[in-house]
């Protein structure tokens, strides 16, 4: 499995707006997220995701995006404030010291990685890092792109949430995706 990160360049190619005709952010998190909730985004790019979900949790709700790159960040910030989002997005940068999740333990509704398990290198740490977060019976929701992972590996990194505490919980999968809900 590879472990190098998606570099910033490609984040621009990644916020094209044709890009909802397939992966839409309303109908892919739409089921899970509701007003209000606090949700985790670790490995939130430019935030093709974070923005809608923002949308989605509204005015009382709170998004705690982190990424390991900095310049992700910060062209998240632009488009945030440009959105009127911003007050909506808790921006964390995840350093080499850890996830720089601590302060959120048993507080977070819903976790969502969405193609980025594949890059971290130790997932194990990982989801043990998330399971904190989450509140008892919170949720994550883990999507991986096909192109990238196979289905035996997104078997492994399953066995490997399995072993952080988390419970699979089927889900429809039609379009063939890599896709799973965790339980706490």
């Amino acid at each position: 499995m590879s472990h190098r990160v998606c570099p910033p360049w490609v984040g621009y190619f990644l916020l094209n707006p044709l890009r909802r005709l397939f992966e839409n952010p309303e109908k892919i998190l739409g089921p899970f997220v509701r007003e209000g909730m606090i949700v985790l985004e670790p490995g939130c790019g430019m935030g093709y995701f974070t923005l809608p979900l923002a949308s989605m949790v509204g005015p009382k709700g709170r998004i705690v995006a982190a990424e390991i790159q900095e310049k992700m960040l910060s062209v998240l910030s632009r488009r945030a404030r440009k959105a009127g989002l911003l007050d909506r997005i808790d921006l964390r940068h995840i350093g080499e010291k850890g996830y720089n999740f601590e302060d959120l333990s048993d507080q977070v509704d819903m976790a969502v990685a969405i193609h980025m398990v594949h890059e971290v290198p130790d997932r194990a740490v990982f989801f043990k890092a998330v399971w904190d977060t989450l509140k008892p019976g919170g949720k994550m929701f883990v999507l991986e792109p096909k192109g990238h992972v196979s289905q035996m590996e997104f078997e492994q990194t399953m066995a490997t949430a399995k072993q952080a505490g988390f419970r699979p919980e089927a889900l429809s999968v039609r379009d063939g995706s890599r896709k799973r809900l965790l339980i706490k």
